[in-house]
């Protein structure tokens, strides 16, 4: 191309008079042309494009390429013979025809394969229609003109000053509330969701929409998941449940974390659990010196030490296969490690089993955290968090009532030492191990029946990663003494989320899985409340966390209560849950049934500071 846009420039300067173009003068010349441009097309990367996936970079690679050479070719041909015999058009021609001659190939393969060989193939593709028309509907299309077996026919987006414009190429055909009219209008067989950034109440909106037309629907990764590495542009993926009950982004103080964190001995217990093993990952991200991994189930331990060492090695990981009931084990690790910063995320958790366990219940969740706030204590750490749950609040179950006295333990020894003791109080997460999530999963897989307890019973939710960035966050503002309530949004109701997985499965709720009301398990409740009438509630310097005034209680008929409680867990049951509502008066347990609960709709307080 450089020989023929080279001669192009002669025969367009002479007119094209064979006999008058000085073809001896092209020949000279042609040497030290090809070589000086060869070598610019090499430095500039020109001969490592694929020609398939040509576009604007591409071309603007050709115009450096080209003005770099003629302008390197110039100073040599000047250098040589002071350009004797060189026309000066041929070097304003030369570039000219080198750019069409270099782009125009290029540009013919590109369209040739998208529109000749691309209507070849449309009866095999599929008719794909974009929810959304901004950066990431932008680079949906550019991906899916490279691909023969999706045909991306045009946009959908509310923006009013994209309507009737095009992105690519394509158009933009309307707004998100015309999606079924749109689908049926263009035969679209597949719709995907480009709107990364949005949140719950928008995807919950875009969904219902795309469930009236009958199609399957797809999304692109969260853009959490896209910053952080987790997921790629192109991976094309089915709408969960979290993209439904997710929410924004938090925003954290990521400094002030770094501080209480960096260089230092972090200790965290249950650490193979759900909530445990992501804090695990979190903290690990700000670098601490030696991080200490608790947790008394084998496979949970080692699978969360073998991810640790793969994402993080940096951090002197130290796996501790032991329980927090075993007091001399907890004493011996505080003794040999002297964590500065405590996490306790060790609780058993599932209300209707702990209701027939009480015992094990209190030795974990209540004894449990006093030997290891104690272990804090005597050992010099700075800070211990407490990891607590919103059925501490009024509780009418068991496990409610022993995570009530282990925050109470914590809230009141804080003032007999130099730990400063933090509780951080949230309500479910989304996903964890044993929750009602994964549950509905393996009923829908197994094609039902789903089954919920009650036709009206709500609870708060939020992801395992967003509540661990906010325990952390907690962690840094807690001076001591505190109570901090997560931010839980609105309460979602279980029946809801119910049919949003069945549906999200491809199925419809009742015709193809049926959905069965089982009544309240013994100790639950139909509404979940996040503090008490008593706990004024104030904001804090984050928007999602807020601080609970807690009530103080006599030291000495605390620890005389704690030694009863003990004492019980060795007489029998009866007498054991008669103390846990000696020392949390607002424990009323309740019986499950198949209808109201006695207690079962508790107040709910609203969710707002005070």
């Amino acid at each position: 191309m450089v020989a023929l846009a080279w001669s192009l420039g002669f025969v367009i300067r002479y007119d094209i008079h064979p006999a008058d173009i000085p073809w001896a003068l092209v020949g000279e010349s042609l040497v030290p042309v090809l070589v000086i441009q060869g070598f610019v097309f090499w430095w500039t990367g020109l001969y490592r494009s694929v020609w398939r996936f040509a576009s604007l970079p591409d071309a603007w690679n050709i115009l450096r390429a080209v003005a770099l050479g003629i302008l390197c070719i110039g100073i040599a041909l000047f250098l040589y013979n002071r350009m004797e015999g060189i026309p000066r058009t041929v070097l304003i021609l030369y570039p000219v025809f080198l750019v069409l001659l270099l782009g125009g190939p290029r540009l013919a393969n590109r369209f040739l394969r998208d529109h000749i060989l691309g209507m070849a193939s449309d009866s095999q593709a599929q008719r794909v229609l974009a929810l959304g028309a901004g950066a990431a509907g932008e680079m949906l299309a550019r991906d899916l003109k490279s691909q023969s077996d999706h045909e991306l026919v045009g946009f959908l987006d509310d923006k009013p000053s994209l309507q009737g414009a095009k992105v690519r190429g394509l158009p933009v055909l309307g707004k998100l509330t015309q999606i079924p009219e749109v689908a049926r209008k263009h035969r679209i067989d597949l719709l995907i969701v480009a709107m990364p950034s949005a949140s719950n109440a928008q995807m919950q909106r875009v969904v219902e929409l795309c469930e009236e037309t009958g199609l399957p629907f797809r999304t692109l990764p969260r853009m959490q998941d896209l910053v952080s590495g987790k997921a790629r542009f192109t991976d094309l993926q089915e709408v969960a449940i979290e993209d439904l009950l997710g929410r924004d982004p938090v925003h954290l103080d990521r400094e002030s974390i770094g501080e209480g964190l960096r260089g230092r001995t972090v200790f965290v217990t249950g650490g193979g659990g759900s909530i445990g093993a992501e804090l695990c990952r979190q903290v690990a991200a700000y670098a601490p010196a030696r991080l200490v991994i608790l947790e008394e189930c084998e496979y949970h331990l080692f699978r969360t030490e073998a991810e640790l060492r793969r994402h993080s090695p940096g951090v002197e990981l130290v796996p501790a296969l032991t329980d927090v009931r075993d007091s001399q084990g907890v004493e011996e690790l505080f003794r040999r490690y002297r964590p500065d910063v405590v996490f306790h995320a060790a609780a058993y958790k599932h209300v209707p089993l702990l209701e027939d366990h009480a015992r094990e219940a209190v030795r974990n969740n209540v004894l449990g955290t006093r030997n290891v706030a104690e272990a804090a204590d005597r050992h010099g750490a700075d800070k211990f968090v407490l990891i607590s749950t919103d059925k501490a609040v009024n509780p009418t179950n068991v496990m409610g009532a022993s995570k009530r006295v282990a925050e109470i333990f914590c809230q009141n020894f804080d003032a007999r030492s130099d730990t400063a003791f933090v509780t951080v109080r949230f309500g479910n997460v989304l996903d964890s191990a044993g929750s009602v999530i994964p549950t509905f999963r393996e009923q829908i897989a197994a094609g039902g029946p789903v089954t919920v307890t009650h036709p009206e019973i709500t609870r708060y939710f939020m992801t395992i990663p967003e509540a661990c960035q906010l325990i952390l966050q907690a962690e840094s503002m807690g001076a001591g003494g505190e109570i901090f309530v997560l931010e839980m949004g609105e309460p979602v109701a279980i029946a809801y989320l119910a049919r949003q997985m069945i549906r999200l499965s491809g199925k419809e709720p009742e015709r193809d899985i049926e959905i069965r009301y089982t009544g309240l398990r013994p100790g639950e409740k139909l509404f979940e409340e996040l503090f008490y009438d008593s706990e004024e509630l104030l904001a804090t310097s984050h928007a999602k966390i807020l601080l609970a005034r807690y009530r103080g209680e006599d030291w000495e008929r605390l620890e005389r209560g704690l030694r009863d409680l003990a004492r019980a867990c060795e007489v029998d049951e009866g007498e054991l849950r008669g103390r846990l509502r000696a020392l949390v008066p607002e424990f009323q347990p309740v019986a499950g049934d198949d209808g109201e609960a006695p207690g079962a709709a508790a107040k709910v307080v609203p969710f707002r500071p005070a």
